[in-house]
């Protein structure tokens, strides 16, 4: 009994000494996840435009918990599963809701499966990496790559055709036709379940004379972001799809190196 007592008393000393650090990263998770369920909300609304800034935001907190977590030193198991049901939410369910709502409710029979097939992509991708975490270390040259276009990238692609329509609505019949939404969340689904290594910059390093130089961009981006946002978002999906077949290229040539 006195055994009992003792790890009761542990275990309240615990919960009541949980610090700041590790509660942090988890706090942005969750604001991520608010931010992707609050994107199905306007989608339900027919509010396209923040549906997508929803989305956005999603991704914006989704980059910074992982930044937060290693920065503080409060990664946890817990937060890690938080992570992925925040990504399957708010990457997976609520860009599928917001095509079928913008879209594809109107194809008879079919328009709900290429939905489904988006969330199922993401669902597989974010248990494969999962697994990974606990796997055996890859090699070298895997750690500056992802396997497969991870989860807030894949968003992205998918909600491409709104921002498309908001600047150019004389595209509106082909962005939001039945067969080119239907193919891109085909494509989607399979860029995010495939191995294709796709650039990372979790371990980028910015050279010391880079800095000033990053800013001033970074200061452009921010001026472009408020004048013209779903241009310059629609700018940076197609950069980062371009990026894709860079980005293998470079694998092979950093995995031909490591195994000379």
């Amino acid at each position: 009994m006195e055994k009992i007592n003792q790890k009761l008393q542990f275990s309240k000393q615990k919960l009541t000494s949980l610090p700041f650090r590790k509660i942090a990263p988890n706090i942005v998770t969750m604001l991520a996840l608010c931010a992707g369920v609050t994107s199905i909300r306007y989608s339900v609304q027919q509010d396209w435009a923040k549906a997508v800034i929803y989305i956005f935001i999603a991704a914006v907190f989704d980059g910074l918990d992982g930044r937060v977590a290693r920065f503080l030193k409060g990664s946890t198991k817990f937060g890690a599963e938080l992570d992925s049901l925040s990504d399957f939410v708010s990457f997976g369910v609520a860009p599928a809701i917001l095509l079928y709502q913008w879209s594809l409710a109107s194809l008879p029979k079919f328009g709900w499966f290429f939905c489904l097939l988006m969330v199922i992509g993401q669902a597989m991708r974010l248990a494969r990496f999962n697994t990974m975490l606990e796997a055996e270390p890859q090699p070298e040259y895997w750690h500056n790559f992802f396997v497969g276009v991870p989860a807030p990238a894949a968003a992205a692609i998918a909600v491409m055709p709104l921002m498309i329509s908001f600047d150019f609505p004389e595209l509106n019949h082909i962005v939001r036709s039945h067969c080119f939404c239907a193919t891109l969340l085909c494509l989607v689904s399979f860029l995010m379940v495939s191995r294709i290594p796709t650039i990372s910059t979790k371990r980028l390093k910015i050279p010391a004379y880079m800095l000033i130089p990053l800013m001033l961009v970074v200061a452009l981006f921010a001026s472009f972001i408020i004048t013209q946002p779903w241009l310059t978002l629609g700018l940076m999906v197609i950069c980062y799809i371009l990026s894709i077949p860079l980005g293998v290229i470079i694998f092979i040539k950093a995995k031909r190196l490591a195994e000379k």
